[in-house]
């Protein structure tokens, strides 16, 4: 009879009848003991007392058994041992094929002594393929071990999560025979049902108390509530339990729960989990009480399983984690995994961008080469892809979008997103001196021009970049510059770009002119304002009664008056503040021009006919802030007039 404990653990007792052999019974269940220590070969003897008349050898196990009980169950035995009969020689039957080896045939062994056999989820399969193997069949001995494995196996095994996934653990040992007896296929679709199911309903996997609850909903025990809550399962439940199957089980569970329809983001969750469990490249922090239970795979074997979890993984958008995606990116590389699944990767990466955090895209360089700290060229490629496919899903045309509705569209939030995400990115990677100019503006110019409503990122990055490669030519800097548009840069970023020496001059001077009428913008706002609230002032009077209600009214108007008057004086100021850097500006370029007409009166006076190498320098200095010198006249003009 078959018993099933609390904890699921089934125990199955053969009770099949000890055949009448002479000499002492059987002690304490004990049938096998091993041989003595001098014998070269593992061998195991019947402790019934009868001289053994039979050996059987499986692999490289030997056993010394009796004829009878063995030919009485099998069928198999019953034609080897026959056809053995006529040998005078003892009578050695060599099973090297058997199923499950040696750990099978003990128990198959025990069984023929009728002996208590105790089945369980561990090895209710060894006992039935073996079984299949030597042929125990009803028509040999009534129940005999087919029926009897077949039945545990129907009825406790499949029924229950925890006993189906350890059964479908050790078919790995008994392939192909568990896979002809149909056992992998029963097992798996056993656990396809369930995991498409309430665990609770079922009591799988093990829960931590009981399913009475009280009408509070704590646990009941022996119906007294134990104040303790029910814990809640979420989808995820049974993501560890099936972590534990090989690799190519794993697989064919998955393609079944598939095909019966579970939602994807739950496949692509047990994907991350399975992977997670054998790829340690994917975990930042390696729980070691974890990895001391899990055999390490090869590099080769790591790199096998890292391909075949992402040809599992489900294309859609946003079912796979992105920070899972560049854990397996980055794991990829150190593999070198081939150059397909790298693409498919990086393609799958780009489609959900948006989704990703600066942190994952500072994935380092792991060529040879180390020609940068950080691989741009990757992330190059994943924002092509992910501009390719926003312009394929109907990407906003920049000629018809102005920067309100930029601000406010939320089919342009995610290129929007992805603009400020690579924006932060090259402020990251600036700081690298082995980063070429080509390689930072290239990757600062993929990102349309619309895309970006502000361009403080940007001029951030490429501050950055400039502080890090001081070597850079006054053209090169120029050339950076232009991706930058100084109109839509804020107060702050134009206060900063104004008195900063590594920007050209010329961006310099576009900074204070845009500042300028921003600020000349924002003062005749207010101008208009205050006119319109002075304006409405004989017409408020006129109109509102004196109550309370309409002198609240009145009240909030002059607040808010004077709260704009106070915002004009500052800007007020600000121009000042401008206009003196102006002046102070104009003054230095003059100085300069009389020191350069000192220095040219001084040689002529000594017979000089070559100019000092100073003297040529410095003129070319002045003659550049001469240059200058007629934006800033402009930029002053404009302002006073």
């Amino acid at each position: 009879m078959a018993e099933v404990g609390g904890n699921h653990r089934a125990t199955y007792y053969c009770t099949n009848v000890v055949h009448n052999l002479a000499g002492p019974k059987v002690a304490g269940g004990e049938l096998l003991i091993p041989s003595s220590s001098h014998n070269p070969l593992p061998v195991r003897f019947s402790t019934t007392g009868l001289p053994s008349d039979v050996t059987v050898e499986v692999g490289e196990m030997s056993f010394h058994l009796h004829k009878f009980p063995l030919l009485s169950k099998s069928r198999l035995l019953e034609k080897l041992i026959s056809d053995k009969s006529g040998e005078e020689e003892s009578c050695i039957i060599k099973l090297s094929d058997i199923p499950g080896g040696s750990k099978a045939f003990e128990l198959v062994a025990k069984f023929c002594y009728g002996m208590k056999i105790e089945l369980t989820a561990s090895n209710v399969v060894y006992a039935r393929c073996a079984s299949e193997y030597l042929q125990m069949t009803e028509e040999v001995a009534e129940r005999n071990l087919i029926s009897e494995s077949e039945l545990f196996l129907n009825q406790v095994v499949l029924r229950s999560w925890k006993d189906s996934v350890r059964a479908l653990q050790t078919c790995d040992d008994l392939l192909p025979c568990a896979e002809d007896l149909n056992i992998v296929t029963r097992c798996i679709d056993s656990l396809a049902v369930k995991a498409c199911m309430d665990p609770d309903l079922f009591g799988w996997p093990m829960m931590e108390h009981g399913s009475m609850q009280s009408p509070g909903g704590s646990v009941l025990w022996n119906g007294i509530s134990t104040g303790a809550r029910p814990t809640s399962r979420s989808t995820d439940w049974w993501y560890e339990d099936v972590s534990s199957l090989s690799l190519p089980l794993y697989k064919r569970l998955i393609s079944v729960m598939e095909s019966r329809g579970i939602r994807e983001e739950i496949i692509a969750g047990s994907l991350a989990s399975y992977a997670k469990r054998y790829l340690p490249g994917l975990n930042k922090r390696h729980n070691a009480a974890l990895m001391t239970h899990i055999s390490v795979l090869s590099e080769d074997e790591q790199r096998g399983l890292l391909e075949e979890i992402e040809s599992f993984l489900p294309i859609q958008k946003g079912v796979t984690s992105t920070k899972f995606l560049f854990g397996l990116l980055r794991t990829a590389m150190i593999l070198k995994a081939s150059p397909e699944h790298l693409a498919n990767l990086e393609r799958r990466i780009g489609m959900q961008l948006d989704e990703a955090s600066l942190e994952d895209l500072l994935l380092p360089t792991f060529s040879y080469s180390m020609e940068t700290l950080y691989d741009v060229d990757c992330i190059h490629r994943i924002l092509k892809h992910f501009l390719a496919m926003d312009l394929a899903t109907g990407g906003a045309s920049p000629g018809l979008i102005d920067d309100e509705q930029l601000m406010g569209s939320p089919s342009l939030t995610p290129i929007t997103t992805v603009a400020k995400l690579i924006d932060g990115y090259l402020a990251e990677v600036a700081p690298d001196v082995n980063l070429k100019l080509p390689k930072f503006q290239s990757l600062a110019e993929a990102i349309p021009e619309y895309a970006r409503p502000l361009d403080d990122g940007l001029y951030r990055a490429i501050d950055i970049y400039f502080k890090a490669h001081p070597w850079l030519s006054e053209s090169e800097r120029e050339q950076l510059c232009r991706l930058m548009d100084c109109q839509k840069l804020s107060l702050e970023a134009c206060t900063h770009a104004a008195q900063n020496e590594r920007l050209p001059l010329r961006v310099v001077v576009q900074v204070l002119f845009f500042e300028q009428l921003q600020l000349r913008t924002s003062i005749a706002g207010c101008f208009l304002v205050s006119d319109n609230l002075d304006g409405s002032r004989p017409l408020r009077s006129g109109l509102v009664a004196p109550s309370e209600g309409g002198g609240g009214g009145w009240a909030t108007a002059v607040r808010e008056n004077q709260v704009l008057k106070v915002g004009m004086d500052h800007m007020r100021m600000r121009v000042s503040e401008l206009e003196r850097e102006c002046s102070t500006m104009r003054e230095e370029i003059e100085r300069l021009s009389r020191l350069r007409n000192g220095w040219s009166g001084f040689s002529k006076k000594l017979g000089f006919r070559v100019k000092p190498q100073i003297c040529s320098t410095q003129e070319d200095s002045v003659s550049e802030h001469q240059s200058r010198s007629g934006k800033i006249e402009a930029i002053s003009k404009a302002h006073k007039s």
